[in-house]
């Protein structure tokens, strides 16, 4: 227990507040609360619910100065006004106020621009979670914890009044840049605190000119640093994690004067389909202290991790020191190899290609992989989506102010990028096959060790992407996509369709702002 004062919480009045629990303390309420459920590898699980994933139309930022002229209004960040952000602020303090709670600090970040974060949540889970999530601060750096930033999490709170305050629906996720505040009701779902403080990182650093990234990073021994992007499902959890290279972190990461810094303290990896022999170290990490989310398990408290019936969604966060092969100081020099890794459900991308500075920042803002038919109803064939920087949902600022740090970083340091296609191949999805883990990571390991520099190279029509024509550990026939397909002129005819969706989506780029008029660099039809 705390003698954190509600006055100090900003509350009204409290119950009992648990502060900064031990994984032991937590798992014991977990069990006491009837919070989940324990398995038979001692982990703990919990469903939340209706809301298997975030709620992106249902986040905002109060519109106020001076973040009004910094953040990028539209689709993706909505504004709300300071007066329904109050109402709101209020309900939730007056809800959470009385209560007891359990209150978790934790770092984002590291160096000058590190925060300091205060979750304030009513479930000893979703304390176990930041917990698992955030750096934790160790003994000394919690007895003078200052919070630069509180999130309030009342999840069992809804909107009634949402009509009313022009809201999507009765769930919110509400930042206040000026008061450093976020306020969550309506939602379960433990990863709207963990990308709310990831928006705000994206908010703080690059005005302080610091590269923020929705990208996983490993060190190898000879301290060369990989970066590796990429959309939910393409592999950047999986990839990262790799026996011989130090993983940096697997999710978010800031690029500074000094090198790569991790965000976090943890991991949040997909467990649909997981299997220890394709991942063994995502695998090994689901032990005691791990947390699983929606995770489906038979009545002896076996989780069987290929059943999507409650989502496909599922979820494991555990603490990085659950890899074996970290890197403890979460941080490592300048990065030698981008890969930017795209799920291609059309079959046209090829496994590997090398990428130019302008390609690579083409391929950087169009954040392309495509949504595979049968995941989501009333999907029939596979569909593109081009997400900004491989993180649109998490940009304050515009897009092309991301694009043009990396581009100064990688002209710099002179940094190599590649595409990777871990998606289909020979046909698109339910005709062709998808690339194997086996052999995605053939091409990952031919870029880290530097072989694929001395391969011959071919250039792929329409896109124009240089890809070797040998490549150890991949079949040939598949390195050149066209190949791979039985039917040539299908290939062609979707190819040439796949082209058009990138050009179609990079215009506006080029209608905003010229300086960004990469489109040589794309596809060309």
């Amino acid at each position: 227990m705390s003698e954190l004062s509600a006055e100090k919480l900003g509350l009204h009045n409290v119950g009992q507040v648990y502060h900064n629990l031990n994984y032991d303390d937590l798992f014991n309420h977990e069990v006491a609360n009837k919070e989940g459920q324990v398995l038979s590898n001692d982990t703990m699980t919990v469903d939340t619910g209706k809301f298997t994933g975030r709620s992106p139309k249902d986040k905002f930022f109060v519109q106020q100065e001076p973040s009004n002229s910094h953040i990028a209004w539209g689709n993706v960040n909505k504004p709300v006004s300071v007066a329904v952000f109050d109402e709101l602020y209020a309900d939730v303090i007056d809800y959470l106020s009385g209560k007891d709670i359990y209150v978790t600090d934790g770092f984002s970040g590291d160096g000058t621009t590190r925060k300091s974060v205060r979750f304030i949540t009513e479930f000893a889970w979703q304390s176990h979670f930041v917990k698992n999530m955030f750096i934790r601060p160790n003994e000394t750096e919690l007895a003078s914890f200052a919070p630069n930033f509180r999130v309030y999490n009342a999840s069992n709170f809804t909107n009634e009044k949402w009509q009313k305050h022009g809201l999507n629906s009765e769930v919110f996720c509400i930042f206040n840049v000026e008061k450093n505040v976020a306020i969550i009701g309506g939602t379960w779902y433990g990863g709207e605190m963990k990308k709310g403080i990831f928006t705000m990182m994206n908010y703080w650093l690059p005005l302080d000119g610091i590269l923020s990234m929705h990208c996983s990073a490993n060190v190898g021994k000879s301290g060369d640093v990989a970066l590796f992007f990429g959309l939910s499902g393409t592999g950047k959890t999986t990839l990262s994690t790799d026996a011989h290279r130090k993983l940096i972190g697997d999710d978010e990461h800031g690029w500074d004067d000094k090198g790569v810094f991790n965000f976090e303290g943890g991991c949040y990896a997909k467990c649909i389909g997981l299997a220890e022999e394709n991942e063994p170290e995502i695998f090994g990490a689901i032990r005691r202290d791990a947390l699983l989310e929606n995770v489906v398990y038979d009545e002896n408290g076996v989780p069987d991790y290929n059943d999507s019936s409650k989502t496909e969604n599922t979820r494991v966060s555990y603490p990085i020191q659950h890899i074996e092969n970290h890197e403890p100081n979460l941080r490592a020099g300048m990065p030698q190899n981008v890969i930017f890794l795209t799920c291609d459900a059309f079959g046209i991308l090829p496994p590997v290609s090398k990428l130019s500075k302008e390609q690579a920042m083409y391929y950087f803002l169009s954040g392309y992989t495509a949504k595979v038919a049968g995941t989501e109803r009333g999907v029939t064939e596979p569909q593109a989506t081009f997400s900004s920087c491989f993180g649109e949902a998490f940009l304050p600022l515009q897009p092309t102010v991301y694009a043009t740090l990396l581009g100064k970083k990688l002209e710099q340091h002179g940094v190599h990028a590649y595409l990777v296609n871990t998606g289909w191949t020979g046909g698109g999805y339910g005709v062709g096959k998808r690339m194997s883990i086996k052999g995605t990571r053939a091409c990952v390991n031919a870029i880290l060790d530097g072989s694929i520099n001395h391969c011959e190279f071919e250039t792929m029509p329409y896109f124009n992407l240089s890809i070797p024509t040998t490549l150890d550990g991949v079949e040939t026939s598949l390195l050149n996509p066209r190949n791979a397909w039985e039917d040539k002129a299908s290939f062609d005819e979707n190819a040439q369709k796949l082209a058009g969706m990138f050009v179609t989506n990079f215009k506006k780029y080029t209608s905003e702002n010229h300086d960004f008029d990469f489109t040589k660099a794309g596809p060309q039809i």
